[in-house]
């Protein structure tokens, strides 16, 4: 069909000449991304040839489902298209993220026995998919002591908050289902709080506990990478100064031996259930766990276990 004498076309031609449906071109007219020439004396709509690369062009921004409201914007602006794109990606990525951890957690299921499942099914059930870690962030805010530094909460925080895998196995999705549950329970966090956590008076100082810590647990991730025994060493020396620096007492012999026992009572096996499952859920498929905070903290526990007891004996 072709355009009339002075180059306008009729809404028909031009659905005709793009391949698309009058209702098509209407709705994009209607939205303002399809301008129009004219009007015919009958009040039909007109269009110019120019429309018809504009209609090719929304269409294929369709294509790639990008709503009408960026398609607007890139048609107003051709430089926004690199910013739509990049939103695009990243609405895609999450969207891939949820497919995989629905088709682990679907796999998870499948897999497991029927006196299993319920169980199951209820932890994953109170999970999003993709997972937030939320939660997980204010159980550890809540564990922390009330007067630590904001970049120790964050650092904290940051190394005991695993991400969810992008590309989960079954047993991972139950490990982060499992952390989250355990993050999810108010009674829980209460009871695990440290008594530290809670003094407010200056007898306590939590920056120079965790400062001098993180330093320990640095020093003691080579042996745990080797999975060497636990062992006397700058890592324990580090770790003891630590604490003793933050009751302003002085490392003795002595106080190795208080120590020891002090943590060994206040040891609760749900935190280590806890970093348990972070090594689970963020160790490779094959080879050593991850180290974490919590491996590297029973690491040093254990060695000045064995300090004291050797001391003892």
């Amino acid at each position: 069909m072709s355009s009339s004498p002075d180059g306008i076309w009729s809404i028909g031609e031009l659905a005709e000449h793009a391949g698309a449906t009058v209702k098509t071109v209407r709705f994009y007219s209607d939205r303002g991304l399809l301008p129009e020439a004219a009007r015919s004396v009958g009040g039909h709509r007109r269009y110019g040839p120019e429309a018809l690369d504009r209609l090719r062009l929304i269409r294929s921004l369709r294509t790639l489902d990008l709503p009408v409201s960026d398609v607007g914007r890139v048609l107003e602006r051709e430089d926004v298209l690199e910013d739509v794109i990049a939103g695009q990606l990243r609405e895609l990525g999450s969207q891939l993220a949820a497919l995989r951890w629905r088709e682990a957690a679907l796999q998870l299921l499948q897999d497991c026995g029927p006196e299993e499942r319920a169980d199951r099914l209820r932890l994953i059930g109170a999970v999003a998919a993709p997972p937030s870690t939320a939660a997980l962030a204010r159980f550890w805010r809540r564990l922390l002591p009330v007067r630590l530094p904001a970049r120790l909460v964050a650092a904290i925080t940051e190394a005991a908050v695993p991400q969810p895998p992008a590309d989960p196995t079954p047993t991972q999705v139950l490990a982060f289902a499992r952390l989250h549950a355990m993050a999810s329970d108010a009674r829980l966090a209460a009871e695990l709080c440290r008594p530290e956590a809670k003094q407010k008076d200056g007898s306590f100082r939590p920056a120079v506990l965790y400062d001098g810590l993180a330093e320990a647990y640095e020093l003691a991730a080579p042996d745990l990478r080797t999975q060497r025994p636990p062992r006397e060493g700058e890592a324990l020396d580090c770790f003891v100064a630590a604490h003793a620096r933050s009751r302003g007492t002085k490392d003795t012999p002595a106080y190795r031996r208080k120590l020891s026992g002090a943590l060994a009572q206040a040891a609760d096996p749900r935190l280590d259930r806890y970093w348990h499952l972070v090594a689970e859920l963020s160790s490779p498929p094959s080879g050593p766990p991850t180290p974490t905070l919590g491996a590297a903290d029973e690491w040093l526990r254990a060695a000045l276990d064995a300090q004291a007891g050797a001391a003892a004996g």
